[in-house]
């Protein structure tokens, strides 16, 4: 994974600064998990007790950006992807029929409106061509193209 460029480094200072309460360029470890979710990442609240536990066991301790800087990159490195295996299981929930297949209506409501909701227009293109004659799309397919790029 790349390293952060300059101007990203510069947007994560800035960032980090807006979480710092006393003007000392330093944070709570209480709040590691809200500067991570700030920056884009998605640590499990676990994972953020756990970092902030071996960083320091007494939860008293306020971090530097240069000490969050390694914290960040090793959640950025680390930042759970959905497996295909994942993906297919939770669309398989919609096979009624277990023929491998859920209606195009069905996983555009599902792709609208459960988790990262997707727009329409998104979901149009993620479509294209994924529909059968019968309305129906074939989702391990659909999870493997997408999955592809």
């Amino acid at each position: 994974m790349a390293s952060l460029s300059d101007d990203q480094l510069s947007e994560h200072r800035d960032a980090f600064s807006l979480f710092d309460k006393k003007g000392d360029g330093k944070i709570d470890l209480s709040q590691l998990g809200d500067v991570l979710r700030a920056l884009g990442q998605n640590p499990k609240t676990v994972d953020v007790k756990k970092i902030a536990h071996d960083v320091d066991p007494r939860g008293t301790k306020r971090i530097s950006f240069e000490d969050f800087l390694p914290i960040f990159n090793s959640v950025r490195k680390t930042k759970a992807q959905g497996t295909q295996e994942a993906f297919i299981e939770g669309l398989r929930v919609f096979d009624r029929d277990g023929n491998g297949t859920i209606s195009c209506a069905e996983l555009r409501h599902v792709l609208t409106s459960l988790g990262e909701k997707l727009t329409d227009e998104e979901v149009d293109q993620l479509l294209v061509g994924m529909e059968d004659s019968q309305g129906q799309v074939q989702y391990e397919e659909f999870v493997k193209t997408i999955m592809a790029g």
